[in-house]
């Protein structure tokens, strides 16, 4: 009995005398990811990296005179919607002094990345002329321009809006609205790219890049 009796407080006094399990951890909750910051303001300048396959092209735009098109412009940047995008059209004039012409890029309607369209700015209104390295808005009719531009390789002036013309689209002219800085010997390269002799349609037949030149980052940049 006394055996029975001193078993038993033996393995009571172990049970007792055993460390607790350690209790289970209270999961920590996940912090919230804050929102990132909003961009900075837009000066009247406003620089911008596009990184293309072929080399860097740094651009300088012109909010001070084209706040709408340059707003625009800036929410694709801003979104990172123009990473990807490629260079897809050179137009080559045969005519003047050489090179004559101009490249084309952006989102080509992509109903994924495009925002609405804009409004139009005519260079009677902004002042920026079509000159050598200048950047206008792609467009059907005025206030259609979304998402893609073109990067002018000489003077065209035929782009400017004469405010005198009979003709409704000679009028409006495309929209201007900043500049290169720097790089224009990529987009020269851009521009001698091979082109299809069958793709595109009208007056683009035969305009279009194959392949086309990919454009890999578009970016703020620090200002001079």
């Amino acid at each position: 009995m006394n055996r029975r009796f001193a078993l038993v407080a033996l393995i009571a006094a172990a049970v007792l005398g055993a460390p607790a399990a350690a209790a289970p951890r209270k999961a920590t909750p996940a912090r919230p990811v804050p929102p990132p910051p909003p961009p900075a303001p837009l000066g009247d300048t406003v620089r911008v990296i596009m990184v293309t396959e072929l080399g860097p092209i740094e651009l300088a735009l012109d909010h001070g005179h084209a706040p709408v098109t340059v707003e625009n412009f800036m929410r694709y940047v801003d979104g990172r919607r123009f990473d990807g995008m490629t260079f897809y059209r050179a137009m080559r004039l045969a005519w003047g002094d050489q090179p004559n012409g101009l490249v084309q890029t952006g989102l080509r309607g992509n109903p994924a990345k495009v925002f609405k369209p804009i409004a139009h700015e005519p260079t009677s209104q902004t002042g920026i002329r079509h000159k050598a390295g200048t950047l206008s808005m792609a467009r059907w009719a005025p206030g259609t321009a979304t998402a893609d531009f073109s990067i002018l390789l000489s003077d065209l002036g035929g782009l400017d809006a004469n405010p005198e013309a009979a003709d409704a689209e000679a009028r409006a002219g495309y929209a201007a609205f900043g500049r290169v800085v720097s790089g224009m010997d990529v987009v020269r390269r851009i521009w001698d790219s091979p082109l299809s002799p069958t793709a595109g349609e009208g007056a683009l037949k035969g305009q279009m890049l194959e392949p086309p030149v990919k454009v890999l980052t578009v970016r703020r940049a620090a200002q001079p």
